[in-house]
C-alpha cells in the first residue's frame, strides 16, 4: 500500500489492544478449540480484509478477533490450566517442529477436559479447509460498474464492395 500525503493513518488509540503473550507451543495447543470458538470473528475480519483491500477499515473485525482469543485463552486458564500446559510442553519439547503425533495422549486429555468443562469437541481434521458460505452482518462492498466503450472504429456499411482476396483467402479449405 502506497502512502502519500492524503493518506489518514489511524490514531495511535485505535490500534492499542490488549496483545496475546503467549508462545507458539500453546498457540498451537489451543489452535483447534481456539478456531473453532472464533470462527465468525475471524471470518469477518477475512471477509472485511478481502473485500475492502485496507486494513485500516478492519480495525474493529481486528478487535474483536483478539477480544475472542483473549475470552477462549482466559477460559481454558480458568478451567483446564494443567491439561493444557501439559499438552503446551509436550508441543513445544517433543520435536523442533512442534509435531503433533508425539503428544496424542496428551492432546486426549486436554481434549477431554475441553469437552467435560465446555462441551467444546475437537473439529474433525479437514473442518476448517471445508468451503463455506459465510453470512455477514456488513453491507457487500459496492463494486464498480464496468465502463462501456463504443466500438472506436464503426463497420463498414452492408452495400460496400467486397472484392474476392487478391491472393486468395487466408483459409484455403473454404474456397
Amino acid at each position: 500500500m502506497v502512502i502519500t500525503s492524503n493518506t489518514t493513518l489511524p490514531e495511535e488509540a485505535d490500534l492499542d489492544v490488549q496483545e496475546l503473550n503467549l508462545s507458539s507451543a500453546a498457540l498451537r495447543a489451543g489452535a483447534f478449540h481456539l478456531g473453532k470458538q472464533c470462527e465468525t470473528a475471524n471470518n469477518e475480519f477475512m471477509l472485511c480484509r478481502q473485500e475492502l483491500d485496507d486494513p485500516r477499515a478492519c480495525l474493529g473485525e481486528g478487535k474483536a478477533v483478539t477480544s475472542c482469543a483473549m475470552d477462549f485463552f482466559r477460559k481454558v486458564k480458568k478451567s483446564c490450566h494443567d491439561e493444557f500446559m501439559q499438552y503446551a510442553t509436550c508441543l513445544d519439547k517433543s520435536s523442533g517442529t512442534m509435531a503433533f503425533a508425539h503428544c496424542r495422549k496428551t492432546q486426549g486429555v486436554f481434549d477431554k477436559c475441553m469437552k467435560d468443562n465446555f462441551d467444546w469437541e475437537r473439529p474433525s481434521y479437514g473442518y476448517f479447509s471445508r468451503a463455506k458460505i459465510i453470512k455477514s452482518a456488513r453491507d457487500p462492498p459496492k463494486k464498480d460498474e464496468k465502463v462501456s466503450y463504443p466500438d472506436a472504429t464503426p463497420g463498414l456499411p452492408e452495400d460496400y464492395p467486397k472484392p474476392p482476396a487478391k491472393y486468395g483467402a487466408r483459409f484455403h479449405w473454404l474456397e
